[in-house]
């Protein structure tokens, strides 16, 4: 019911899947433009996950976890204790009880600070954020489970944009978009040296389904980086794409703009190799292409783009009134009720 799980959930359908949700549906208020329909689905935290939660599926799609800094610095043990600690129960959980596939979302920021060339999965990880950290000990917890029975594939997906019902601002591409739309400005957080690799959610979600569909010999216990070599940006590049896609914006360097740690190229060759179905269908300037036209035709305000689609705003906002606790656990007993 998040931002990838959505687009994910239709495409898996699409591919003739049986599919079931499991989601504290924190952010199902967060929408622009039509909602698309739900599915069966357990609703509860991650932390909470039980065996009977699980019965009868054959593969996982873990995307469910604290999805970037900002809120992963609200409380470093919560992050931990949901990015890591539940990630790995999971899937302690689904070995025990017979799920052969675990497609478990890693991401490409466990690289953090890696100036200079191009890193593989082979590469030294330097995370600089407790979500960068909490990635890299899942990773290593749920691979640790592999075995005959039970095949992890841990997939490392560069920055994420584009458009889905539960879009986010704070993104990248998706903020510098929303910026200009809204203020006609393409504001710029950073000196927009750093380089990023990026990838659309849907050549995300298309990873997951090849990842669940592909011959087990294929994924058993790999690391993929999920992008497109060419799709490494500088955020300096990006701004001059924004700036083009939306009519009369001008880029503008924030105030407190300056060098930002997190640097790294990807190289996501190795995901052609292994899994030949997968290919990347969009870049960066369709991408912007589309949250332009989508922000314009569902009227999104500075109000909704600086609020509810701000993840660190909607979860102070849920805090503020006693709706969730510090440790992000919902405090009502409507957060544990079965669909």
């Amino acid at each position: 019911n998040g931002y990838i799980g959505t687009v994910l959930v239709r495409l898996l359908q699409h591919s003739g899947h049986e599919v079931v949700g499991f989601d504290s549906y924190l952010f199902a208020d967060c929408t622009l433009g039509p909602d698309w329909p739900d599915i069966p689905a357990v609703r509860k935290d991650l932390r909470d996950a039980e065996p009977d939660d699980i019965a009868g599926v054959e593969a996982i799609c873990h995307l469910a976890g604290i999805s970037n800094d900002p809120v992963g610095d609200l409380d470093s043990d919560t992050t931990y204790a949901i990015n890591h600690h539940a990630a790995a129960r999971l899937a302690e959980i689904a070995a025990a009880a017979g799920v052969e596939r675990f497609v478990f979302s890693s991401s490409c920021s466990i690289y953090g600070a890696s100036p200079g060339e191009f890193v593989t999965e082979e590469s030294e990880i330097n995370p600089v954020t407790p979500y960068g950290f909490s990635k890299i000990y899942a990773e290593g917890d749920v691979r640790a489970l592999a075995s005959a029975s039970f095949s992890p594939t841990c997939l490392r997906s560069a920055t994420a944009y584009g458009y889905s019902p539960r879009v986010r601002a704070d993104l990248v591409v998706n903020n510098l978009v929303g910026f200009a739309v809204t203020e006609g400005r393409v504001l710029m957080k950073s000196d927009g040296s750093p380089w990023r690799p990026l990838v659309h959610i849907e050549d995300i979600a298309r990873a997951f389904v090849a990842a669940v569909e592909a011959p087990r010999e294929r994924v058993h216990d790999q690391i993929l980086n999920v992008g497109n070599s060419e799709e490494n940006y500088q955020i300096r590049d990006v701004a001059a794409i924004v700036q083009e896609v939306v009519p009369g914006s001008e880029i503008v360097l924030s105030e407190t703009a300056g060098p930002d740690v997190r640097d790294y190229r990807v190289d996501c060759s190795k995901i052609a190799e292994v899994l030949p179905a997968f290919a990347t269908q969009w870049t960066v300037r369709r991408g912007a292409e589309q949250l332009y036209e989508a922000f314009v035709s569902y009227g999104i305000g500075s109000d909704a783009f600086l609020g509810k689609l701000l993840r660190i705003q909607h979860v102070r906002s849920l805090q503020d009134n006693g709706i969730l606790g510090a440790d992000l656990r919902l405090l009502s007993s409507a957060g544990s009720a079965r669909a």
